[in-house]
C-alpha cells in the first residue's frame, strides 16, 4: 500500500465522526434520487408492460346513442387501426352493509364470450360471463376486495331504474382502470365506486340499447397523431350526441399515472440537490480545516518528492472516499425507502404485477452526484494545497490582521460580556463561513417545514372547498335533466331541510388551438349550498350574463375578463357559442366554468329552471333514510355524501402525507446535525489553543464553552427566520410539481408547522453541540498550548 493511501485511511479513521455525519448528508440526497427514480421506473415499467400486453386503446369517445353501422365509418378515419364499440352505463349498487349506495360503471363485453380487441380483461379469479346467463358480471378487483366479493356472491344493482340481483362470476382488472375513477372524478373510492363488466347483449336489453353503442375505443396505426383522429371522431359522432373524444393522455386513469410519474421525476431532480449542496459545503469546510492543520505534513510530502498534483489528488481522494461511503449508504437507504414508498401506491394503482424494480441507472447517477459534491466541495482546498510552496508550508499560517471593529466603534463593546464580544468578533472576521453555515441550518429547517406544509395546505383546501364553497350534505345527480319541480319534490322528502337545483354540463372551452373539457356549472339565484370561494377566503358572485372561469383555466386558455371563449356543449346538439369572460376565481380544486343558471339554460336551449341535479341539506338523524329513499327513485342516477368524500380524500392523502413528513423530518434532522456538529468540531480543532489559553487565564469551563458554542447559537438564530422563508419558498416549488389543473394548494403554512420545525432544528443543534462540549471538557491544556516553532 502506498504511503499516501495509508495516510488517507488514518485520516478517515481520525475523522470518523465528522466523515460519518457528512456521509449521512450525502446519503440523504442519494436516497432521494434512488427512491424517487426507482419508484417512477417501477410504475412506468408496470404500466408499459400492462398497456402493451392488454392492448390499451389510444382514443376514447362517449356518446348518447349510435347505431352499430356507424362503426364502419369510424374505421375509415385515416390512421385508425382497430375500432371497438361498447356500452357503458352508470348503475347504483345498494349493498345492504353500506350506509349509502355505491355507484358502479358497467361496461359491456363482446357477445358470445369473445375477448375484447382492445382494453383486454385480466382475469384474476373466476371466469368470464357466459352467453345466455343474464345475471352474470365481472367485478373489478379493487371493489371486490373492498366489499369482500368472491365468485358466486350476489350483487344487487339498479339497472335503468330496475333493481336486479346479479351474480359475481369473476374478479378482473383492465388497463383502462388502473386507477379506477368515475367520469370527472379525482379520487378512487373502492368502497363507493366499482367497475363491472357484463355481456353486451344482456346490457343492451337492460338499457334498450340493442344494435347500438354509446362508447367506443380506438387504437391507432404507428406514427398517427391522436389529435387528428380525435377531431374526426368528434365530427362523426356529433349527430349521435357525442360527448367528446379524448386521446390517451386525457383518459382519466392514465392521466393520474402520468401526473404521478411527472411529479416523482420532478422531485427527484429538486429535493436531493439541497442535501448534496450542503454536503459540498461541509466537505469544503472540513477539508479546509485539514489543510490548515497539516501544513507541515504537506510541506514534508513535497520536500521528499511528492508532486503538487499527487498531494492535491490525495486530499480529493479523502473527500471522494467520504462521498462514496455516503453514496453506498444512500443507495441502500434509497432502495429500502423506494420499496416502502411503492407500497403506498399499491392500493390505488391496479396492475396485474406491481413489483419494486431498482433503477440501475440511479446507481450511476448516485455515484456521479456524490463525487460531484465531493469535487465541488474539495476543489478549492485541493487547489490551495497543490499551489502551496514547501518553504511556506513549513511556517505557521500568518496570523489574521486585527483592527477595531464596528462593535467598539459603536461603543457596544462595553455593554457585552467578554465571551460574547469574542463570539461576535469571530463571526464578523469570517462572515462567509458563518453565513454558509447558517444557510445550511436554514435548509434543514426548511426541509422540516416542507415536510409538514402538505398537511397544512391540504387542510386549507378541505376548509375552502368542502366547508365554505360546498355546504350541502348530499349531491344528487339526475338520470336526465329535469324541470324545477324535481328539486321541489326532493325538498319535501322527510328530513330534507333545503334543496337547491343545479345545472352542470360538460363543455369544451376553446380559444384558438387551446382547449379543455370542463364542467360548466349553473348557479341558481340566491343559492346558499354551492358558492364560489377563492383563496384567500373570498366569495365570487356569478353575474347574470357571461362566464366566470377558474383562474388556472383562464391561464391555460390565455384569456382575461373581457375576452370571449368558445363553448362547445358536449351533449345534445353539441351547439357552439361564444361567451364573454366576466370574471376569474382562484379556486383550489379542478378547472370549472360558472354561469347564472338561467343564462346556462338559455345557452343550452332549455326552459328556465331545468337542472341536472340538486344539492340537499339534510337533518343528520335522517341522512341514511333520505339516501335510501333517493336510491329507490328511478330519476336518480347517483348520490354523493359530502362528508364521505372528505373522509375518502383524507384517507387517500393521510398515509402518504404522514410517511413523507416522517422521512423529510428525519432528513432535516440529519442536515442540521451534519452542519452544526461539523462546524463545532472545526471550531474546536482550529481554536483549541485559544480556548485552552482562556482556561489558563481564569475563564470558567462554562465561559469557554460559551465562546465555542456561542457562534453556533448565533448561526442557529440567524437560520431560524431564514429557514422559515426558505421553507415557504421550497414548499411552493414542490407544490408546482403537483398537477396544477387538479389541485392548487394554497400557501397556508401554519404557525404550528413553523414552531415544530424550529423545535426540531434547535433540538438537533443542541444534541450536536452537546457531543462537542464533552470533547471540550476533556481537552488536554498542555497539549493544546504547545505550538510549532
Amino acid at each position: 500500500m502506498r504511503a499516501l493511501d495509508k495516510k488517507l485511511w488514518r485520516e478517515l479513521y481520525a475523522l470518523k465522526a465528522q466523515a460519518f455525519t457528512i456521509a449521512l448528508v450525502v446519503a440523504c440526497g442519494i436516497a432521494g434520487i434512488v427512491a424517487l427514480q426507482s419508484d417512477a421506473y417501477s410504475i412506468a415499467t408496470s404500466r408499459d408492460r400492462y398497456y402493451a400486453s392488454h392492448r390499451f386503446a389510444d382514443v376514447f369517445a362517449t356518446l348518447k346513442r349510435a347505431p352499430e353501422e356507424v362503426a364502419g365509418r369510424l374505421e375509415s378515419v385515416p390512421g385508425v387501426n382497430v375500432v371497438e364499440t361498447r356500452l357503458s352505463e352508470s348503475v347504483l349498487l345498494p349493498l345492504p352493509w353500506l350506509d349509502e349506495p355505491a355507484v358502479g360503471q358497467i361496461v359491456s363485453l363482446p357477445p358470445h364470450g369473445a375477448e375484447p380487441r382492445l382494453n383486454a380483461i385480466y382475469l384474476r379469479e373466476g371466469r368470464l360471463p357466459e352467453p345466455g346467463r343474464p345475471d352474470e358480471v365481472l367485478v373489478h378487483e379493487s371493489f371486490a376486495k373492498a366489499q369482500k366479493l368472491r365468485p358466486g356472491d350476489p350483487l344487487p344493482a339498479v339497472l335503468n331504474g330496475v333493481l336486479r340481483e346479479l351474480r359475481v362470476v369473476g374478479v378482473a382488472l383492465s388497463p383502462e382502470f388502473v386507477f379506477p375513477v368515475g367520469s370527472g372524478g379525482i379520487l378512487t373510492d373502492d368502497q363507493r365506486f366499482g367497475i363491472l363488466w357484463m355481456d353486451r347483449d344482456v346490457l343492451g336489453d337492460a338499457f334498450q340499447m340493442q344494435g347500438a353503442f354509446n362508447d367506443v375505443v380506438v387504437s391507432l396505426r404507428p406514427g398517427t397523431a391522436a389529435a387528428g383522429v380525435v377531431d374526426a371522431l368528434d365530427r362523426e359522432l356529433a349527430a349521435y350526441g357525442g360527448l367528446g373524444a379524448r386521446a390517451r393522455d386525457k383518459q382519466a386513469s392514465n392521466q393520474v399515472l402520468d401526473g404521478e410519474l411527472g411529479q416523482l421525476s420532478s422531485m427527484a431532480s429538486v429535493v436531493p440537490v439541497i442535501f448534496l449542496a450542503v454536503a459540498a459545503f461541509l466537505i469544503n469546510v472540513v477539508l479546509g480545516r485539514i489543510v490548515q492543520l497539516q501544513r507541515g505534513e504537506i510541506a514534508t510530502l513535497k520536500a521528499v518528492g511528492y508532486g503538487d498534483r499527487q498531494v492535491g489528488w490525495h486530499f480529493l481522494e479523502l473527500v471522494g472516499a467520504i462521498a462514496l461511503i455516503g453514496a453506498a449508504l444512500g443507495f441502500g437507504l434509497g432502495a429500502w425507502l423506494g420499496s416502502a414508498m411503492l407500497e403506498l401506491y399499491r392500493p390505488y394503482f391496479q396492475f396485474p404485477t406491481f413489483d419494486f424494480v431498482l433503477d440501475l441507472g440511479a446507481l450511476g447517477t448516485s455515484v456521479a452526484a456524490s463525487l460531484a459534491a465531493a469535487l465541488v466541495g474539495g476543489y478549492a482546498a485541493a487547489r490551495r494545497v497543490s499551489r502551496l510552496p514547501p518553504a511556506e508550508a513549513m511556517q505557521p499560517e500568518a496570523p489574521a490582521s486585527y483592527r477595531r471593529g464596528w462593535l467598539e466603534a459603536l461603543g457596544l463593546g462595553k455593554l457585552l460580556p467578554a465571551t460574547w464580544k469574542m463570539v461576535i468578533r469571530t463571526v464578523v472576521r469570517r462572515p462567509l463561513r458563518a453565513g454558509l453555515a447558517a444557510i445550511g441550518i436554514a435548509f434543514a429547517l426548511a426541509t422540516v417545514v416542507t415536510a409538514r406544509f402538505g398537511t397544512d395546505a391540504f387542510e386549507m383546501l378541505i376548509e375552502l372547498e368542502f366547508h365554505e364553497a360546498r355546504r350541502d350534505d348530499l349531491t344528487v345527480a339526475y338520470r336526465m335533466p329535469l324541470g324545477p319541480e324535481a328539486a321541489r319534490e326532493l325538498a319535501h322528502l322527510p328530513g330534507v331541510l333545503a334543496a337547491e337545483p343545479e345545472r352542470v354540463v360538460g363543455v369544451r372551452m376553446r380559444v384558438g388551438p387551446r382547449w379543455r373539457d370542463v364542467p360548466l356549472v349553473g348557479h341558481a339565484e340566491g343559492e346558499t349550498l354551492r358558492r364560489i370561494v377563492e383563496w384567500p377566503r373570498a366569495t365570487v358572485s356569478v353575474p347574470p350574463e357571461g362566464v366566470v372561469l377558474t383562474a388556472k383555466l383562464a391561464e391555460v386558455l390565455g384569456v382575461a375578463p373581457g375576452d370571449q371563449v368558445s363553448v362547445e356543449v358536449l351533449e345534445g346538439d353539441r351547439r357552439v357559442r361564444l361567451v364573454p369572460v366576466t370574471g376569474l376565481a382562484s379556486e383550489v380544486l379542478g378547472l370549472n366554468g360558472h354561469m347564472d343558471m338561467g343564462a346556462l339554460n338559455a345557452l343550452l336551449g332549455e326552459e328556465r329552471g331545468v337542472a341536472s341535479g340538486a344539492r340537499l341539506r339534510v337533518d343528520p338523524v335522517t341522512l341514511a333514510d333520505v339516501e335510501r329513499r333517493l336510491a329507490d327513485m328511478p330519476k336518480v342516477a347517483a348520490l354523493m355524501r359530502r362528508q364521505s368524500f372528505i373522509d375518502r380524500l383524507r384517507q387517500q392523502t393521510g398515509e402518504s402525507t404522514g410517511t413523507t413528513t416522517l422521512i423529510l423530518t428525519l432528513f432535516g434532522v440529519t442536515l442540521a446535525v451534519g452542519v452544526v456538529y461539523n462546524q463545532a468540531r472545526i471550531a474546536l480543532s482550529t481554536r483549541s489553543r485559544e480556548l485552552a489559553s482562556l482556561r489558563v487565564l481564569g475563564f470558567t469551563r462554562a465561559e469557554v464553552t460559551g465562546v465555542l458554542l456561542g457562534e453556533l447559537g448565533l448561526q442557529v438564530a440567524v437560520a431560524l427566520p431564514l429557514g422559515m422563508v426558505l421553507g415557504a419558498w421550497l414548499s411552493q416549488l414542490i407544490m408546482t410539481m403537483v398537477d396544477q389543473e387538479q389541485f392548487r394548494f394554497p400557501s397556508a403554512t401554519s404557525a404550528a408547522t413553523y414552531a415544530f420545525a424550529a423545535v426540531v432544528t434547535v433540538a438537533a443543534a443542541v444534541a450536536s453541540a452537546a457531543g462537542v462540549k464533552r470533547r471540550l471538557d476533556r481537552i488536554d491544556l498542555v497539549s493544546a498550548l504547545k505550538t510549532r516553532e
